[in-house]
C-alpha cells in the first residue's frame, strides 16, 4: 500500500487534534511570559525545561541509534526546537499570539516543498487542493490580524516563516531519515543534544539569574515557559514523532491547520478582536484540512 495515500487512523486524527490544542495554546503562554523575559530567555528557558525534563529517558534509548542517525538527530534537535523556539520568541514581541499562530499554517506547503525537493516525495493532486485552500484561509485570517490590510504585515512574520521552513525539514527528516527509531528515542536524545546549548544561552548571554531574583512577575514568566517546556516541547514532540511515524509529513504537518484556530481563540479571550474576516479564514484552512488528507480514503 502507498504510504502516502493510506487513510488516517481514529487515533491519529485523536493525536492531530491534541497538538493543535497544545501548540495553539503555546503562543499565549509565549506573550505572556514576554511582559517579563527576553525573547532569549524564553527560547533559552524552554528548550532546557524540555531537555531536563526527558533527560531520564536519555541513557535508555541511546542504546537504539545506529552511529549514522546521529547527524539526523542533531539536525532535528536544531530545526525543529532549538532554532524555531528563539525565532518565536522573537516574533511575539512584535506580532500578536494569534497571528503568530496563522503564520504557523504555513508549514504545509513548506513540507511538500521540502519532499519534493530533497525527498523525492509524491502527492495526490487532492493534496496540493487542500494546501491551496489551506494557505488561502491563511491569507485572510493575516489580513484580518492586520486590521483588514494585509499591506500592513509585519516585517516580523519572517522569523515566523523561518520557522515553519525549518519544521518541514525536520517532518521529513524523521520521516525518512530515523525510521525505526520510537518517538521517544527521537524526541529526548534530539533535545538532549541542544539542551547545552540552551544552558549556554541561558547562562552566558541573559540576566535571567538576576531577573528572576529581582524583578517582580519573574517567577510566573518562567513557569509559564517551563509548562511550554515540559508540555508544549517534550510531552508534545513525543506526541508529533508519534504521529509522523503512524502517518506521513503532510498530514502530521496539517496541525499547523487547526493550530490558527485555538490561537485566534486564545486572542479573543486575551482581548484580541475576531472579525468575520476571521471566521472566513478559519473555515477556509478547515475545509483545506480535510480536502487535503481525504484523498487517503481510497487507500
Amino acid at each position: 500500500m502507498n504510504l502516502h495515500s493510506r487513510n488516517p487512523s481514529l487515533q491519529a486524527w485523536g493525536l492531530l487534534v491534541l497538538l493543535s490544542l497544545i501548540w495553539g495554546s503555546s503562543f499565549i503562554l509565549i506573550k505572556k511570559a514576554l511582559v517579563i523575559l527576553s525573547p532569549l530567555e524564553v527560547g533559552a528557558l524552554r528548550i532546557l525545561s524540555a531537555a531536563v525534563f526527558l533527560l531520564p529517558f536519555v541513557w535508555k534509548n541511546f542504546k537504539e541509534v545506529q552511529k549514522k542517525q546521529f547527524k539526523s538527530l542533531l539536525s532535528v534537535g536544531l530545526v525543529g526546537s532549538f532554532l524555531p523556539a528563539f525565532l518565536f520568541a522573537i516574533a511575539q514581541t512584535r506580532l500578536e499570539s494569534s497571528i503568530t499562530g496563522v503564520l504557523n499554517a504555513m508549514t504545509p506547503i513548506f513540507t511538500i516543498l521540502v519532499g519534493l525537493v530533497f525527498f523525492a516525495q509524491k502527492q495526490n493532486s487532492r493534496v496540493y487542493l487542500g494546501m491551496i485552500g489551506g494557505f488561502i484561509g491563511t491569507v485572510l485570517l493575516i489580513a484580518a490580524g492586520s486590521g483588514g490590510s494585509i499591506a500592513d504585515f509585519n516585517f516580523y512574520g519572517l522569523f515566523v516563516i523561518l520557522a515553519t521552513l525549518m519544521y518541514a525539514f525536520n517532518l521529513n527528516i524523521i520521516k525518512y531519515n530515523l525510521k525505526g527509531l520510537r518517538a521517544i528515542t527521537i524526541t529526548s536524545l534530539s533535545l538532549a543534544f541542544v539542551g547545552p546549548l540552551a544552558l549556554i544561552v541561558l547562562l552566558g548571554f541573559t540576566g535571567f539569574t538576576t531577573k528572576i531574583v529581582e524583578v517582580d512577575g519573574a517567577g510566573f514568566a518562567t513557569m509559564y515557559i517551563v509548562i511550554l517546556g515540559v508540555v508544549g516541547t517534550a510531552l508534545a514532540l513525543i506526541v508529533f514523532n508519534n504521529l509522523v511515524r503512524m502517518t506521513d509529513p503532510v498530514f502530521t504537518s496539517s496541525v499547523t491547520y487547526i493550530i490558527p484556530v485555538v490561537a485566534v481563540i486564545w486572542g479573543i479571550l486575551d482581548g484580541e478582536v475576531l472579525t468575520l474576516l476571521h471566521f472566513v479564514g478559519i473555515v477556509a484552512i478547515l475545509i483545506g484540512v480535510y480536502v487535503a488528507n481525504s484523498s487517503r480514503k481510497k487507500a
